[in-house]
């Protein structure tokens, strides 16, 4: 169903935007000879040799790649894929005007510029005007949908398929057993009747496609129901219920004629694990490097404001069974650390919580000043540097937490723990403590590059407001 359509539409939109960037590069060029802000260039000074055009295709399929801007997850919102095209397109041009630099420097600057913003208006231009393509070319055959189970997980496919409407996906209603649910309406989607009605909805309502959203323990009815329309013109999908047990992306594998679903695998693949560290290393160090005299300056203050060390060590869960030191300016008197299981409480549904108090007793004149812009967490990019942290992902956590973690909590440690991520963007301090842990999982599941670059724009601003820090 979403496969067929996302295959043509990824195919179209990759010729699209490799001609895009060749029509950039010719129109940039041209747009230079005819507007020039600067110095007037001649046709031979903006010349534009074929393995120019080569490396430029070159250079936006691996970014484009990377970006994961093929994604079909990526094509349901058209304001989250116009907003990575533009981001990934930025990158991909700084990568170009990089290689040129060390291979070809005939290129002025200004025709960057105007091969950076046709390329954006081309690549942008083509998005839209191929979803305009696809949903009036859909209008008339729509592929009507009917969900089995209006479940959690039922209606996770309901969500999944309406963002998908613009390309004809028509999502009628669930068949539910439970009484309860009789015609109700989830996620703007109505429960029709009962699983048993399913023959005769699908003849009624001429559904092309039935999705059957039901519990683990309705394996007998699944097979009774598939058996039922086996004779009906439908295809028929089950989505296995595993929410309670898959680590974030669940796989298929075939194999001696058996299917295999993965449970738990990784997270991150081992191409983007890779980016994401070269990534850290390079900008730790270079952070290191900017910063060392507001470093040095603030182990100074540190040391002479209160008696003890200057770093504070504190130890953190870098996975499930695995810890560490994690460094940070001495912020609090000493000996503090002792009372940090008392702060550690429980809600009456067995949630955790962290008692964190803005008028702590324990902090110091100075440390609640540099809690409060997050100058006390500066000495974790040596973590970075050694590969114990990320810059970006969930915060390193207390053992004594960890131990008192639900199985769900634990997804957390799905990919490296961070010095800053989405919980600390969008509250800070502010929320309570288990709600981090569901921030930490939306930014598990929704990983990419883009992401930990969009996170480090807002944790600058996020900082120098103080928002939420003490």
């Amino acid at each position: 169903m979403l496969s067929r359509s996302s295959a043509r539409y990824i195919v179209v939109l990759y010729i699209a935007d490799m001609l895009a960037v060749v029509a950039a590069l010719a129109i940039g060029r041209a747009l230079r000879i005819l507007l020039p802000l600067g110095r007037p260039l001649d046709a031979p000074g903006a010349a534009l040799h074929l393995p120019v055009f080569l490396l430029a295709v070159v250079i936006w399929s691996l970014t484009m790649s990377t970006f994961n801007i093929y994604d079909p997850s990526r094509f349901a919102r058209v304001a989250d894929e116009v907003q990575t095209t533009v981001v990934a397109i930025a990158v991909a041009t700084l990568i170009l005007a990089g290689a040129l630099y060390f291979t070809y420097r005939g290129l002025s600057r200004l025709l960057y510029i105007y091969f950076f913003v046709v390329n954006v208006c081309l690549s942008v231009s083509a998005r839209l005007v191929l979803r305009r393509l696809m949903g009036s070319g859909h209008r008339v055959q729509h592929r009507r949908v009917l969900i089995i189970g209006a479940g959690q997980i039922g209606r996770r496919v309901a969500r999944l398929l309406r963002s998908w409407a613009w390309t004809g996906v028509d999502v009628v209603g669930y068949l539910d057993d439970d009484p309860d649910k009789s015609e109700r309406v989830y996620e703007g989607v109505p429960v029709l009747g009962a699983v048993e009605q399913a023959g005769e909805i699908v003849r009624q309502r001429d559904i092309a496609e039935v999705i059957v959203a039901l519990p683990l323990d309705a394996h007998r009815r699944v097979a009774r129901l598939v058996t039922a329309l086996q004779e009906l013109p439908v295809n028929i999908k089950v989505v296995p219920d595993y929410s309670d047990l898959v680590f974030f992306r669940a796989t298929l594998e075939q194999f001696g004629g058996l299917l295999f679903v993965g449970l738990k695998e990784p997270v991150i693949g081992p191409t983007d694990r890779l980016i994401k560290r070269v990534f850290d290393l390079l900008v730790a160090a270079l952070a290191l490097i900017l910063l060392s005299p507001l470093l040095a300056f603030i182990a100074a203050a540190v040391a002479l404001s209160s008696p003890g060390p200057v770093l504070y060590r504190s130890v953190r869960m870098a996975d499930e069974r695995n810890t560490f030191a994690m460094l940070k300016f001495r912020t609090m008197v000493v000996g503090a650390d002792r009372q940090q299981n008392e702060l550690i409480d429980e809600t009456s549904d067995g949630r955790l919580l962290f008692n964190k108090r803005e008028d702590d007793p324990r902090i110091t004149p100075l440390g609640r000043w540099l809690r409060r812009y997050s100058l006390d967490e500066l000495p974790q990019l040596i973590n970075v540097l050694k590969g114990e942290m990320s810059l970006v992902g969930p915060r390193p956590e207390l053992p004594a937490l960890v131990e008192r973690y639900e199985p769900w909590q634990r997804k957390r440690f799905g990919v490296p723990q961070g010095m800053t991520g989405w919980w600390q963007v969008s509250g800070r301090g502010k929320a309570v403590k288990y709600l981090h842990v569901e921030d930490d999982l939306y930014y598990i599941r929704n990983y990419s590059l883009l992401l930990d670059l969009q996170i480090l724009w807002r944790t600058v601003g996020a900082v120098m407001r103080g928002d939420g820090a003490y």
